[in-house]
């Protein structure tokens, strides 16, 4: 009874459509294309830590100079301050990142794929200054790292999509 059972669930699954992203592994369409990106420089803090995320994620393709893609990307880094205390001091923070990310063909030039990601974090702004300022830094690093994993699988879906048959 319980093969049965197994046997229907996976006819199920696999009438569903689902594919698995990276199939093939290092030598599937999806792996090469994020091997073949290269990472523009973006100015900034938070565009020094995007860019380090992004090319631990994508792989060293700048660097072997096989690039077939350029992502360009600009970002909007913003700090604001919610709750005020009764004495007009700020009692939370919010930091918000976003992206607006190109992903160019080196060999035309056009622009294959035009998006968007971002992310945000909430601070508590606590009597040390030192604490708030690390605070801040660490929402920093942590942002970077969900956006550039954002882009990642957004250009992974991209590129899975046009490699499909």
């Amino acid at each position: 009874m319980m093969r049965l059972l197994v046997l229907a669930f996976a006819v199920m699954l696999s009438a569903c459509g689902l594919q698995p992203m990276y199939a093939g592994g290092a030598s599937g369409a999806v792996a090469q294309g994020l091997s073949g990106i290269e990472v523009a420089p973006i100015e900034g803090k938070a565009g020094w830590l995007v860019r380090n995320a992004l090319t631990d994620r994508l792989g060293a393709a700048g660097a072997s100079g096989t690039a077939r893609y350029r992502l360009d990307i600009r970002l909007d880094d913003r700090l604001e301050g919610l709750g005020l205390l009764s004495d007009d001091t700020i009692a939370r923070e919010r930091r918000t990142l976003r992206a607006r990310y190109q992903l160019v063909d080196l060999a035309s030039g056009e622009i294959v794929l035009d998006a968007t990601a971002g992310s945000d974090a909430g601070i508590d702004v606590v009597s040390s200054e030192y604490a708030t300022i690390a605070a801040e830094n660490t929402a920093l690093e942590n942002l970077s790292k969900q956006v550039a994993d954002r882009i990642v699988t957004r250009i992974s879906l991209h590129l899975r999509n046009q490699s499909a048959p």
